[in-house]
């Protein structure tokens, strides 16, 4: 059954628990799957997968089918804040049918109330979206999405994951963010990304560029000119690119009558430099780079906290290709202590054990590799040259 909040260890206060999932017990009683309308949907199951360390702890939350999209949510416990204090998402992910050329999301939202669950989709306002997006060899980073005033707000700069990063093992998402406008974005337990809200996202400024602050047209912004005083040296564009190989001799069966007069092949002249251009020097009237000038921005609200939601929902709506995707150890708290503690009790072991059982796994369940021409008997190739011989 879904686990309770519990003390933190001794000396730390104990931590808000507005949602703890870990898929044991009667998980559909406490889950909805919805329909999109016009999509053709997906089954979810609980599943451990095909190779695990501990059966009964990493069983999570699957999707079975592939091309297919998906949408579940759950009531959470009681509803979450981070008005005036921090929250914490966490959640592990596990792409078991992972190749190279995979393509699909692992994001959990944060909802408000109201939601339809039997119909959650793409169209259902969310207050935060949270997690990976993989897709071939160049899309590996973490989604966090913020919602502001009905404008879904994503990071300026990705949060890049790593090459290796990208596999088939447990990886654990850890987003938190904090009252005073600061966020940190954990994956693995390692900080990959922390910082301002405001800075990182298009919340809005203090302050924006002056839309009727124009650059002056004697503005000089380049910051290198061509020497004037350097000239070309003189006979500089007689120099060929190319010139008759020195070396080349006149083969010996050269014949001028049949052949021609005979002419050495040409190679690339080491003594040419290309198209002459003047070197660079500093610019003596360059001015800096133009910015406009600051002005107070009217949709700046002094003193209000981003990112302050009250959530009663946490859902999953994806479009998924490869099935085999687990998602455990879903996590929604006020304490960033606490989540590292659970993600230390029950994701680390898995972490630390999925190599060796995904290994042992494989030598026991993928087919032997076929046998290439090398290993063929001998004696077939007696009786082919009999038979060519014959013939």
């Amino acid at each position: 059954m879904r686990k309770a909040a519990v003390a933190m260890m001794a000396g730390l206060a104990a931590a808000e628990v507005y949602f703890e999932e870990d898929f044991s017990g009667d998980w559909e009683k406490r889950w909805v799957q919805g329909k999109m309308a016009g999509k053709e949907m997906g089954k979810w199951g609980v599943s451990a997968g095909k190779w695990n360390v501990d059966e009964k702890v990493n069983m999570g939350l699957t999707v079975e089918d592939d091309m297919r999209f998906y949408s579940i949510s759950a009531k959470m416990d009681k509803p979450s804040t981070s008005k005036g204090k921090k929250l914490v998402v966490q959640f592990s992910a596990k792409i078991e049918n992972h190749q190279y050329a995979f393509c699909g999301g692992g994001y959990i939202k944060l909802l408000p109330a109201g939601l339809k669950q039997e119909t959650f989709g793409g169209d259902d306002q969310y207050h935060i979206m949270f997690g990976p997006d993989l897709c071939g060899y160049d899309v590996s980073h973490v989604h966090a999405i913020f919602n502001h005033k009905g404008e879904n707000l994503l990071k300026t700069d990705k949060i890049s994951l790593e090459y290796s990063d990208k596999n088939e093992f447990t990886h654990m998402y850890t987003l938190a963010v904090d009252p005073d406008g600061t966020y940190e974005v954990f994956f693995d337990l390692e900080s990959k990304a922390k910082g301002k809200l405001v800075d990182d996202w298009d919340f809005p400024k203090p302050e924006i560029d002056d839309p009727d602050d124009k650059k002056p047209s004697d503005w000089v912004d380049e910051t290198e000119i061509d020497d004037p005083e350097a000239k070309k040296p003189d006979g500089y564009d007689d120099i060929p690119a190319q010139i008759p190989d020195p070396d080349a001799t006149k083969p010996e069966d050269w014949d001028d009558e049949d052949d021609g007069e005979w002419e050495p092949p040409l190679i690339d002249n080491p003594d040419f430099k290309g198209e002459w251009f003047a070197p660079k020097i500093a610019n003596p009237a360059y001015k800096g780079e133009w910015n406009p000038k600051q002005i107070k921005n009217k949709d700046y609200e002094e003193g209000t906290q981003l990112a302050a939601y009250d959530s009663e929902y946490v859902g999953f709506e994806l479009w998924v290709v490869n099935n085999g995707t687990i998602f455990d150890n879903i996590l929604v708290t006020d304490d960033l202590d606490y989540a590292k503690a659970q993600a230390e009790k029950l994701w680390r072991p898995t972490k630390d054990g999925e190599k060796e059982k995904k290994e042992a796994w494989d030598k026991e369940n993928k087919p032997d590799e076929p046998e290439g021409d090398d290993d063929m008997p001998e004696d077939d190739e007696g009786e082919d040259e009999e038979e060519k011989d014959e013939l």
